[in-house]
């Protein structure tokens, strides 16, 4: 069967790649001083972290074009707020200026006498916050929101007089009262037999709305929010009968940009660990083979890495976003695992050759490996920045330009790194003290002094190193076990079970962040939000149905035309009828009720102002022309109810948009909430779209590294599992499908592939005649890369489990499940379905010979494996003398 060979991008590369090493080997001072300089440079960059740094949750977090965003911006030209004397809050186009507090009943009832005094006794010491700005005192009387000349304030409160030995006497009707809808201020309501007026509720909301319609008042309002945040938590101890929660427009910000000041303690960790992992690994009890050195400077390689592509994009102006903080623990990982792969091909080198010629054959070998794993983890990246979320692309661009810079510092300083290591080597000299010390110990000397002061051991028959232990355990023990048909009837048992698991997990994920993750667990607005949730949830927004265009409204086909819009819309399972506000029903009702004629244009615009004189907030919802001959826009308004969690929450907002479409006239659907439902629109769609373009790059890529479109197909497969298998049990997990996890799922297509498509590669090229043979070589040769690679990428994200934000911990639990099911793929699932396929064999004789050779070059020492792990890429070798440490 003829077959499509690899050898055309690989042989060129590894031509390329060996000249490079020898020119690292010649000039190793050269490639390690440059580097450095490089990244003293360009890393100064970060000197304009805090001018590119962008945590507006709004912008990063919502899709760029989303429709709502546009819609905003008309309600802002054609209806502008005014809180000096006419606010009203579900007029506003953004959610405000404000601050507000919760109170939850201890006793399950806050209609009480007691309860109320508490509350009215928090609200007088809110009224009473003050600050001093340029010699005035200001408090919130001074600017708050006013309708007339009064502070806007609580409908309840006003309703009892603030007295609270009304309470438990009057008669309270529920949603509305006195004309005053309250559903927003009660909550966890329970109503009489009759089901008309209060019995008990949990909760109340007070909200304290303040100006913002010049910067001056801008200014001054969040002054004042900021004297609520901070006296607020004093003012409300020891309370007896509630207890409260507050939070204000700014807290989400806030409370949000305070992510990257908590996270920055754990990269000390992390790098603390990685250190120690790689110092483990690399340890000999050799005083001259000891790598000490070599692993702290390849996790510094690493960190270089990160300083010099940070730094350049800072310095370029890219936006850097609070989840990117996430990336320096990804490519630690990924650094230590291609430091662990170089390591591995230069020790099998022949200890006496020439550094150079050590060095280049490593680069012939190992450099093409990680030049490809990086190629496929840096297109998962870069596909990722087509999505239309700034967090994403933030996110990505980072990440993959910091795997770019990390693979050229594997090929330069760390590549400089082994260079001058390997002539301490060959001096044979001590790894601590540099000094020279004898290959065999002196008679009478100790064992101590044999470890410590003699050095340079090697394998004299093949000239390296020996190998290491754990190898033998794969191909002597599990290889065969996984190759015998009763283990494969287990395994293929035990992945249909995974499947179904991972497909159910599928069918249960959720849509969209919730806001509240985006504060760190231990913020005051978690209760908030959790007393928003539990108590307030029957109502949510009030939404504008504006009319965009000019129509005749006092044509009696364009009002039957309106009303019926209207009725489609209030006549969803997401809108209370009884809860709308229409102007043009108003004004109907008035001119029939006072028998005012309003059929003809004159006498319809000029009789409005007797309706504006009944209801003035109605002159808000009227746009005129600049003659007032026309009406340009104009607004009602209708209740959403049974929207509570982000199913419904899209559910609701597509079926809105969909009537306001189907409408004869021009609508549009608007609340400031929907700036943030628009992602529910948008997030699957996106995200399957790029796994699709990973996923087709990726088999690409697999069809130019396997030589058989069998195996590659294969390859794909495994992919599209282990994506399946994360997404499914992120949802077990409890993680949602959102702009954050978006970016890990993309990341685990690069991830995946690192792990089966070089299993497969190794399959494929083994020279062994019989299917499970083939299975059992590549285990021996990969397998324990494979977990060892798998661990130190854990370790590099294994410090974000702890902390105390949803953000850093959903980046953790995915990179486990990636890493965990890509791992379980690659040494149990894959090998066991390579066997039944015998087409995927290697036809030896169909070989050139430059491929032969080219094979015999990269086959030194273990046949096939080509060290294609990029996840697994350990060092086999040095890793032995843990076993001899233990």
């Amino acid at each position: 069967m003829a077959q499509c060979r690899t050898d055309c991008i690989e042989k060129p590369l590894c031509t390329a790649f060996r000249k490079l090493g020898s020119c690292v080997g010649q000039n190793p001072w050269w490639f390690l001083l440059v580097p450095l300089f490089v990244s003293g440079g360009v890393g100064a960059g970060f000197c304009f972290f805090f001018q590119n740094e962008s945590n507006n949750i709004e912008d990063q977090f919502t899709p760029i074009k989303g429709p709502a965003k546009s819609e905003r911006e008309f309600i802002k030209e054609h209806f502008p707020t005014n809180d000096s004397q006419s606010f009203s809050k579900q007029r506003l186009y953004t959610e405000g200026t404000f601050a507000s507090f919760i109170a939850i009943s201890k006793n399950g009832n806050i209609l009480t006498k007691a309860a109320f005094e508490e509350i009215l006794s928090l609200d007088r010491k809110v009224n009473d916050f003050q600050f001093c700005e340029n010699g005035t005192t200001y408090n919130y009387s001074n600017l708050c929101a006013k309708v007339g000349e009064t502070c806007v304030s609580n409908a309840l409160l006003d309703l009892l007089n603030y007295d609270p030995d009304l309470i438990e006497k009057e008669k309270i009707y529920y949603p509305k009262t006195n004309h005053t809808f309250i559903g927003i201020e009660l909550g966890g309501i329970e109503l009489d037999d009759i089901g008309a007026f209060l019995k008990k509720a949990k909760a109340i909301r007070l909200c304290y709305p303040l100006r913002e319609d010049d910067e001056k008042d801008k200014i001054l309002s969040l002054l004042w929010i900021q004297k609520f945040l901070h006296e607020f938590p004093i003012v409300h101890t020891h309370l007896t009968h509630i207890q409260v929660s507050h939070f204000s427009s700014v807290s989400r910000q806030e409370e949000f940009e305070k992510n990257s000041k908590r996270i920055i303690p754990l990269f000390s960790v992390t790098y603390l660990l990685s250190i120690s992992f790689s110092i483990l690994s690399c340890m000999r009890l050799d005083s001259v083979r000891n790598k000490f050195w070599v692993a702290v400077l390849g996790v510094i390689s690493a960190g270089l890495a990160v300083l010099t592509a940070f730094g350049l994009l800072l310095y370029c102006g890219t936006t850097f976003a609070i989840n990117t903080a996430s990336a320096p623990f990804l490519i630690l990982g990924i650094g230590v695992d291609d430091m662990f792969i170089m390591l591995s091909s230069w020790q099998k080198t022949k200890v006496h050759a020439k550094v150079e010629d050590r060095l280049a054959k490593t680069y012939a070998e190992a450099a093409v490996s990680i030049t490809i794993t990086t190629l496929t983890d840096v297109l998962a990246f870069y596909i990722g920045i087509a999505t239309p979320f700034r967090s994403v692309q933030s996110f990505c661009i980072y990440t993959g330009t910091a795997v770019l810079f990390c693979f050229i510092y594997n090929i330069t300083f760390f590549g400089a790194v082994l260079a001058l290591n390997g002539r301490r080597e060959a001096s044979n000299r001590h790894w601590l003290t540099f000094r020279k010390v004898e290959m065999v110990p002196k008679q009478g000397k100790s064992t101590l002094s044999a470890m410590c002061c003699v050095g340079g051991a090697y394998d004299q028959e093949s000239g390296t190193e020996s190998e290491h232990p754990v190898y033998l355990f794969f191909k002597e023990y599990y290889g065969p076990f996984l190759t015998n048909g009763w283990t494969k009837a287990a395994v293929i048992l035990l992945y249909l079970a995974y499947l179904s698991g991972s497909i159910y997990g599928c069918l249960q994920i959720k849509e969209g962040i919730d806001l509240r993750n985006l504060a760190f667990d231990d913020s005051y607005v978690i209760p908030f939000y959790d007393a928003e949730r539990d108590f307030f949830s029957e109502y949510g927004p009030r939404v504008m149905v504006t009319v965009t265009e000019s129509v005749d409204f006092w044509n009696a086909t364009i009002q039957h035309e309106i009303e019926t819009c209207m009725g489609k819309l209030e006549n969803t399972s997401y809108v209370d009828h009884e809860l709308s506000e229409s102007w043009l029903r108003a004004y109907i009702a008035l001119s029939k009720k006072m028998y005012i004629d309003i059929k003809e244009k004159n006498a319809f615009i000029g009789n409005l102002t007797k309706l504006f004189k009944f209801v003035p907030a109605f002159q808000r919802d009227v746009e005129f022309s600049e003659d007032n001959m026309n009406i340009r826009a104009s607004r009602f308004f209708i209740q959403i109810v049974n929207a509570s969690d982000s199913l419904d929450q899209k559910n609701m907002l597509i079926e809105l948009r969909n009537l306001a479409q189907e409408c004869g006239i021009s609508l549009l659907v608007y609340h400031s909430a929907f700036i943030y439902f628009d992602q529910f629109l948008v997030i699957v769609a996106n995200t399957i779209q790029n796994i699709i373009m990973a996923t087709v790059a990726m088999l690409i890529i697999s069809l130019l590294l396997i030589p058989n479109p069998v195996c590659s197909l294969w390859v794909t497969f495994a992919i599209v599992s282990v994506l399946v298998g994360v997404a499914g049990f992120m949802a077990f997990w409890g993680v949602n499908l959102d702009s954050i996890s978006m970016i890990d799922l993309v990341i685990c297509i690069g991830f995946s592939v690192d792990f089966t498509a070089h299993i497969s590669y190794a399959f494929v090229s083994s020279d062994k005649t019989n299917a499970n043979e083939r299975a059992i070589d590549v285990l021996y040769t990969l397998g324990y890369p494979v977990i060892q690679g798998a661990l130190s990428t854990i370790l590099g994200v294994v410090v974000l489990s702890v902390a105390e934000s949803y953000i850093f911990r959903t980046f953790f639990k995915i990179m486990f499940l990636v890493i965990f099911f890509g791992a379980v793929h690659g040494i149990v699932f894959m090998p066991v379905f390579l066997t039944f396929y015998q087409i995927c064999g290697n036809e030896n004789n169909d070989m050139s010979s430059d491929v032969k050779e080219c094979e015999k070059r990269s086959q030194s020492k273990y046949p096939h494996s080509y060290q294609y792990v990029h996840h697994g890429k350990v060092n086999v070798e040095t890793s032995s003398e843990l076993t001899q440490i233990s």
